[in-house]
C-alpha cells in the first residue's frame, strides 16, 4: 500500500478463522505480496497464527503484527514497487531480528530501529507485538542531514525524543485521530517531526517541530494524569516533575487544549465516581469511600463539584439509579 494514499485506509488480516491448510498461502499472498510487498517464511512447526492491522493516510503507514514466529524478506524483486519510505520498527514486548546492509541487529522490548524500504531487508518476528510505521523518505530528508547514516542504528529507549514519539503514537492510536479528516495533516506532520527527532541527534527542523514536541508532551502528560488521577496528592508539580518539565510549562500545555490541570483532573475523578455510583455494584460503597477512592480528600468538596457537573448530588444519582433498575 503506497505512502501517498489520499484518504484514510484500514486493513485487517487474521488467520484465526482460516483452515490450517490455507493459512500460509493466504497469509503470503494477500498480506505478504499484496499489502507489505515482502516474502513471508514461517519459522515454527506449529500451525501459523497471525493478526495484523494496517492504517494508511497520505504520508504515513502504520502496521501492528502479532502471531507465531516468521521472517519477512523484502528482496530485490520486491523493490520493484518503488517504495522509498523509511520504516521505523518498534518491538514490544517480545523480540525481533533485523538484517540490512550486512548488519544484524536484535531488538528487545522497548527498542526501535529505522530501515530503508528501498533496499533489501530481512525482519524476523520472534514473539510479542511488533509495530512499525513508514514515512516518505523525502519528508525525512527535509528534516535530517543524512537519512542513510541513521538506518540500522538502534534507538535508545531512554532517549527523551523517542519516549515522546512513542507516547504521541499511543495517543494517536487510542484517539483514532487519523480517522478525523481535519486532524490528519497536523498529526502526520507531527509524526514526521518526531521521527526525525527520535532518529537524529541534531535534526534540521523548522517551526513545526516546536508544535510536534508540544503535542507529544501534552499527550504524555494527559496519559500520566489518566493513569494516576485517583492519587489524592496528584498535583501540577508532581506531574511536571515526572514528565521532566516545569510546572509552568505543563500549565501552558494544558491551557493549549482549552482546559486547566485542575479541570482535567476533576473531570476524570468525577466520571469515575459516576461509574461507581451507577455501575453493577452501585450501593455497596459509602459515598465518602467513593470520594476517597477517586482521589478527593474532602467529601464536601466532592459533593459540591459532583452536583455542579451532573446536576444532582451523589446520593440523588444513586437513588435515581436504584429506582430505574
Amino acid at each position: 500500500m503506497p505512502t501517498d494514499a489520499a484518504d484514510f485506509a484500514s486493513y485487517r488480516f487474521s488467520t484465526r478463522d482460516l483452515p490450517e491448510r490455507i493459512r500460509i498461502p493466504l497469509w503470503r499472498e494477500h498480506f505478504g505480496r499484496c499489502v507489505v510487498h515482502a516474502d513471508i517464511e514461517p519459522l515454527s512447526n506449529i500451525p501459523i497464527q497471525a493478526d495484523a492491522s494496517l492504517q494508511a493516510v497520505q504520508g504515513l503507514r502504520m502496521l501492528a503484527l502479532k502471531g507465531t514466529s516468521m521472517r519477512f524478506e523484502r528482496s530485490q524483486a520486491n523493490l520493484a514497487d518503488g517504495d522509498d519510505s523509511v520504516g521505523v520498527i518498534f518491538c514490544s514486548p517480545g523480540r525481533s531480528q533485523l538484517s540490512q546492509r550486512g548488519r544484524e541487529v536484535e531488538l528487545r522490548a522497548g527498542d526501535a530501529i529505522a530501515i530503508l524500504h528501498s533496499e533489501p531487508v530481512s525482519v524476523t518476528y520472534v514473539d510479542g507485538l511488533q509495530f512499525g510505521l513508514a514515512v516518505p523518505r523525502a519528508e525525512l530528508e527535509q528534516r535530517v542531514s543524512d537519512v542513510e547514516s541513521l538506518v540500522m542504528q538502534p534507538i535508545g529507549r531512554r532517549k527523551e525524543a523517542f519516549r515522546l514519539f512513542a507516547a504521541y503514537l499511543k495517543s494517536v492510536l487510542k484517539a483514532r485521530a487519523l480517522t478525523a479528516p481535519k486532524l490528519r495533516h497536523t498529526v502526520v506532520t507531527h509524526i514526521h517531526d518526531l521521527v526525525a527527532l527520535a532518529i537524529d541527534e541534531c535534526p534540521a527542523l523548522g517551526e513545526s517541530s516546536a508544535s510536534a514536541v508540544m503535542a507529544a508532551r501534552h499527550n504524555a502528560a494527559l496519559d500520566y494524569i489518566a493513569m494516576h488521577f485517583q492519587k489524592p496528592g496528584l498535583s501540577v508539580r508532581t506531574v511536571a516533575r515526572c514528565q521532566g518539565i516545569s510546572p509552568r510549562y505543563l500549565q501552558r500545555l494544558m491551557a493549549s487544549s482549552g482546559t486547566s490541570f485542575t479541570e482535567r483532573l476533576n473531570e476524570l475523578r468525577l466520571q469515575r465516581a459516576l461509574e461507581l455510583l451507577t455501575g453493577s455494584h452501585a450501593g455497596r460503597q459509602r459515598i465518602s469511600d467513593i470520594a476517597l477512592e477517586v482521589g478527593f480528600s474532602d467529601v464536601s468538596h466532592f459533593n459540591r463539584l459532583f452536583r455542579i457537573r451532573f446536576g444532582d448530588s451523589p446520593r440523588g444519582v444513586r437513588l435515581a439509579r436504584k429506582a430505574a433498575s
